[in-house]
């Protein structure tokens, strides 16, 4: 999700569209959110691990 987030960010700074660039930011902060909260030892979509 992080990945993707700021793949939309590029593409939306370069091309200019506005809603690329809100919707990349959106996902690559709940990817963060989500990637600190399973680091931390919290079950993230109710898997204790990501494997």
């Amino acid at each position: 999700m992080i990945i993707l987030g700021v793949i939309l960010l590029i593409i939306g700074f370069v091309t200019g569209i506005s809603i690329l660039w809100t919707i990349g930011l959106i996902l690559a902060v709940i990817g963060l959110v989500l990637w600190i909260a399973g680091a931390a030892g919290h079950a993230v979509g109710g898997r204790s691990h990501y494997w």
